[in-house]
Order: C-alpha cells, then structure tokens, then sequence
C-alpha cells in the first residue's frame, strides 16, 4: 500500500460528512463501517430492494459501495478542500453476493497529486465466513476549486 499519511487531520469526519450527502448510499442501505488513512469500509445489508431476479445482491449495488469505498479511501489522503471524483474502473465480479452482509473494503495502492489509484475488496459475510466476491479497481481524481466540492 501507498503512503498512508493524511494530508487533513479531520479527515475522517470529512469522510464521513461527505458521505451522508450520497442519496444513492441511503437508498441502498450502505453505511460506513470504517474509516482509517487509505482506507475505507462501507458495508451493505442485503435486502430485496437492492436484489435481482435469483435474489442475489445486484451487482450495481456492489458496484456502488465498491466505488465509494475506493473514493473515499482516497479522500482520506487528500488536502483539506480538496474532492474526489471517480476517473475510472474496473469490476470483477467472482461470486453472487449473497449473505448477511456484503462489505467493500477500499485501500490506496498509490496516491498521487491528481491522481489515486484504489483497490475495492468485496466480502459477502455469512455466519462469521468471508467470501470475496468482486475486486474493483479505481482511478480517482483530486478536485479543486470546482462547484460542489465542499458543499
């Protein structure tokens, strides 16, 4: 893992603040499980609004939480005022996510000035087992200075 020195003493509250603004984190469900530099855990109580057809948890909803841990991650690197939006990734999706509850553990691989590469391990727990069922990496991108960034 990357140098794992926030930038922002408060980062952790500025996490957690940014994401009780996320609508689409609320109406899944998700909250966020921990919170450490580089690091982030967002976890998913499996429901049948974010199910499909076989009753499996939709792979959007691990998408999602698999995102925003990885963004959030990096956030926890980056300068105060500063944002974190979603460059690009990449999921894959190993076994249906299924169990009591699905947990996307982010972490930064290498944080950069403008841009932090990520890695999202998802876990669907099922009594007291972990199974890892998707891998998301991510490029996030520092924002600045733009609209929104410290609404």
């Amino acid at each position: 893992m990357a140098e794992s020195t926030p930038k922002d003493p408060s980062f952790e509250a500025r996490v957690r603040a940014s994401f009780a603004k996320q609508g689409l984190m609320e109406t899944l469900g998700a909250s966020i499980a921990h919170v450490a530099p580089g690091q982030v855990e967002i976890a998913l109580p499996p429901s049948p609004a974010v199910s499909q057809q076989h009753g499996f948890v939709h792979a959007g909803a691990v998408a999602s939480i698999a995102d925003s841990a990885a963004g959030y991650a990096a956030l926890t690197l980056m300068p105060p005022g500063a944002g974190v939006l979603t460059a690009e990734f990449k999921i894959n999706l190993l076994a249906p996510a299924v169990g009591e509850r699905i947990v996307a553990k982010g972490k930064v691989i290498k944080a950069g000035r403008t841009l932090t590469l990520a890695q999202t391990d998802v876990f669907a727990e099922r009594e007291g087992q972990e199974k890892l069922v998707a891998v998301l990496t991510a490029t996030l991108m520092t924002v600045e200075g733009r609209a929104g960034v410290d609404d």
